[in-house]
Parts: C-alpha cells; sequence; structure tokens
C-alpha cells in the first residue's frame, strides 16, 4: 500500500513538472497532474476510486483550476441521468426473470460448448452495442452474463471481459453505438451510411480477432466451462426444458423495455423534427420510462432507486468526467493538438497513423469523448490547409474505440460492467488481470484498423 501510494504521488508529480517544462502552464499541468492521479489512483487502488476522485476534484475547486459553473458543465451529468434510467429498467427486467430465461435458453441449446457460449455471448454484446449505446449494452449484457454464470457456478471474469471487449469493437459499427460516432458524424458530414459501409466491416474484422484472441487467453477457463456446461445439462437439463409460460409482469416489463430501446434508437430523428437540442430525447426516454416503473411497482420504489442504480460508479463518472473536461476548459487539450499538428506537417499517411495510435492509447487511459473533442479541431486544421481528412475521422473512431479495451478504465462501458460485477458478486478485477488481455485485443485491434485505413484506398 504505502510502495503504490509513494509510486502514485511520484507520478502525478512528475507529470505536472513535465507539463510545466513542455509548454503548459501552471493551471494546465495542475489539471494534468490531478486527472492522472485520480487515473492511477484507480488503477492502484480500486476500492478507494471514489476517494482520489473526490479529493481530486476539490483540489481544482479551490486552486481555481477550475470554476463550479464549468465544473457541473463538464460532468456530464446528462450521462449519469440516463445511466440511473437505464439501470431502473434493467433492474426490473431482472425482478421478472428476463436474464434466468435467457440463460436457461442459451444452455439447453443443442449441442452447446464454451466457446460456442462465448462467440453467442460477443456477437450479441457487439450488436447491441451497435443498435442502441454501448451502455445501455454492457448493462443488459452483464445481468444476463451474471444469470448464466449463476446457473454454472463459474468465475464470470472472462465472460464480462469478453462482452466488454465486443461491446467497445460493436460501438462504431453504425454511428448510434458510441458518442464519439455522433460527435464525429456532426463534425465531419458522414452520414448513417458511411459508418454501415465503412466502419460495420472493420468492426466485424476486429470482432473476430477479439474473440479468437480470447478462446486462445482463456483456454483453461473455458475447458473448466465446458465441464460445467455438460454437468449442468446432465443435472438439469430436463427441467429447463420445461417451458414454463412468460409471466404478465416480464411481458410488460419487455415492452416497456422495447419501446424504449426503439425511441432510443431514432431520438436524433425526433430531435431534428421537433427542434430540441441534441440528446433530449434520448435522456428523457429513459426518465419517463423509469418514472412509469416507479409508479408502477409504487410499494418498493425507493428500494429499486437504492438497489438497482449503481450510486458508487455513477458518482465516479461524474468527478471523473469533470476531472477530463477540466482539461480541456483550462486549454491543455488544445496544446496537445497543436503539438500534433506541428510533429506530423502535411504528410496524409504520417497523419493518418499518429491520429489513429494517438486516439488509441489516449483512450486507454483518459474517456474517449475527451480525447476525440480534443482530437477534432487538429482534423478541421487540416482540412484547412487542403489536406484530405476522410481518412483521419475513420482513425480517430477507431482509435477511440479500440483502445477502450486496453485498460479497465478505458471506456465508460468497462467502468460500468466492472462496477455491477462488484456491486452484485463482489468480484474485483484487478488492474493486471485485465491489462494482459485487454492490450493483446487492443493493440491487435488497432493493427487492423490501421491496415484496412493505410491500404485501402476506399477509406481515404
Amino acid at each position: 500500500m504505502l510502495k503504490k501510494l509513494t509510486l502514485l504521488i511520484a507520478i502525478s508529480m512528475g507529470l505536472g513538472f513535465w507539463a510545466q517544462s513542455s509548454g503548459f502552464n501552471s493551471q494546465q499541468s495542475l489539471a494534468i497532474a490531478i486527472f492522472f492521479s485520480s487515473v492511477m489512483g484507480t488503477l492502484f487502488f480500486w476500492d478507494f476510486r471514489l476517494s482520489f476522485a473526490l479529493l481530486g476534484t476539490s483540489v481544482l475547486l479551490v486552486t481555481k483550476t477550475i470554476d463550479l459553473e464549468h465544473l457541473i458543465k463538464y460532468s456530464s451529468l446528462e450521462v449519469i441521468l440516463f445511466l440511473v434510467g437505464m439501470m431502473v429498467l434493467v433492474g426490473l427486467l431482472k425482478e421478472n426473470g428476463l436474464f434466468i430465461l435467457i440463460s436457461r435458453t442459451l444452455l439447453a441449446a443443442k449441442h452447446i460448448t464454451a466457446r460456442k457460449l462465448i462467440i453467442i455471448i460477443s456477437v450479441i454484446s457487439a450488436l447491441l452495442s451497435a443498435s442502441i449505446d454501448e451502455v445501455t449494452s454492457i448493462i443488459f449484457m452483464t445481468a444476463a452474463i451474471l444469470e448464466v454464470c449463476n446457473h454454472l457456478d463459474i468465475d464470470p471474469v472472462p465472460l464480462m471481459i469478453m462482452s466488454i471487449f465486443a461491446t467497445n469493437i460493436g460501438s462504431f459499427a453504425t454511428v448510434l453505438g458510441n458518442p464519439i460516432g455522433i460527435l464525429i458524424a456532426t463534425k465531419s458530414g458522414l452520414s448513417f451510411e458511411d459508418f454501415i459501409i465503412k466502419a460495420a466491416p472493420v468492426a466485424i474484422l476486429c470482432l473476430l480477432a477479439s474473440i479468437g484472441i480470447c478462446i486462445v487467453w482463456y483456454r483453461k477457463a473455458l475447458n473448466e466451462m465446458d465441464r460445467k456446461i455438460k454437468h449442468f445439462k446432465s443435472s438439469e437439463i430436463a427441467a429447463m426444458r420445461i417451458k414454463e409460460p412468460i409471466s404478465k409482469g416480464l411481458k410488460v416489463s419487455l415492452t416497456i423495455f422495447a419501446v424504449t430501446l426503439f425511441f432510443i434508437a431514432i431520438h436524433s430523428r425526433i430531435e431534428h423534427f421537433l427542434g430540441l437540442l441534441p440528446n433530449t430525447v434520448l435522456l428523457t426516454v429513459p426518465l419517463f420510462a423509469s418514472g412509469l416503473v416507479l409508479i408502477w411497482k409504487r410499494h418498493n420504489a425507493r428500494d429499486r432507486i437504492e438497489k438497482d442504480v449503481e450510486w458508487w460508479t455513477l458518482l465516479f463518472f461524474l468527478l471523473l468526467f469533470a476531472q477530463a473536461g477540466t482539461l480541456k476548459y483550462t486549454g491543455a487539450t488544445d496544446v496537445l493538438s497543436r503539438n500534433i499538428i506541428n510533429l506530423t506537417g502535411p504528410n496524409s499517411f504520417l497523419l493518418t497513423s499518429v491520429i489513429l495510435w494517438i486516439s488509441s492509447i489516449g483512450s486507454a487511459i483518459l474517456d474517449n469523448v475527451v480525447i476525440v473533442a480534443a482530437l477534432i479541431p487538429a482534423v478541421l486544421s487540416f482540412k484547412e490547409l487542403g489536406i484530405a481528412t476522410q481518412p483521419l475521422w475513420w482513425a480517430l473512431l477507431f482509435g477511440g474505440c479500440l483502445g477502450g479495451n486496453i485498460t479497465l478504465v478505458g471506456s465508460t462501458a468497462n467502468i460500468v460492467a466492472l462496477g455491477i460485477l462488484e456491486k452484485e458478486k463482489k468480484i474485483r478485477i484487478t488492474f493486471m488481470r485485465w491489462f494482459g488481455v485487454g492490450l493483446t485485443v487492443g493493440i491487435t485491434t488497432t493493427i487492423i484498423a490501421w491496415a484496412v485505413l493505410l491500404f485501402i484506398p476506399w477509406y481515404r
């Protein structure tokens, strides 16, 4: 503990001094040091991650590095409220037995094996994140995976990590899957069809690579899972195949959830038609649906909010988003963008590579929305110089999403899933348990995207 704390302080101070000597002013240097101390504190002391976020945010306010108004602005409150609504809905589905039904259906399938199971889970995770969004997808898949693992009495970590990888990969297949997809589409002029035609094939290639790596990496766990599946099917398969009627409560719950997902999928069209600000309907729909649920289940509404919503994780998110926003508020991300321009010059191949790898590695440490927001001005600047920017936009999208698999704090989906796992099963995934397979998947899939961007003219 003492060694880790000493190392954390040394890294934070070193980053601050390095930033000061690299052209960042004192406020920018402090913002960098505080943010990275929160990130590194999370990696070294997962149980105390909220403590580091609280302490760091307090220092930013007291030192006037950011003011209260902008702290609230950058805290992404809309994301937090969206997650609250979706967690209430998923809690309702869980209460009414949906995930038990899903797990039994999967395990009752003929000739099911551990490898077939992870392929199914990975494909469903990718499709869900592409169809709705990565956060809703991972909340749903986490609940389903935990039910499967409860039936088999196995460690949920391998299945959880595989699902998270697939979720992050699938999220860039469409413009709906990730907030950075919407951000890039609005700035670049890329259409929904462009994402389907050009991003989806890359997502498929990366998903296949991820599944292959995970099958090899977790081969011992999968062999044990095969043994548990055989034992489970031999002992309970008869009971599992009895078709129990779907309860009225589950039918109503599924209807509410399906309608919610439908309006989430078409939220941008509704907002445009009604003249509303972007993401207004996206936020309103789950809040409205969860409000109806609380009226319907009014006898235990308070317990539902307290137990189904992962407040510890959400508060950590809010503060981490605010700290990341401080980098933008102080201008630290603008300095980064200018340095990239000075480094690369007009070479489009070099530019594409630099944007891809900076966004990939950066999103392993920072929130990918912050990285993308920081690099967009640089891409727009190159457009003004007459440089073809289409490959740069794809590099920014692919790198921002694929790099999120490298560390356990690399994306919103990662932290949400791990928070639920810790709450429900009291299981904490250590940094190193994630990092080995995460780095392998993240680097491999980024190389695939790199090769596509450099060698296929269609993306230029």
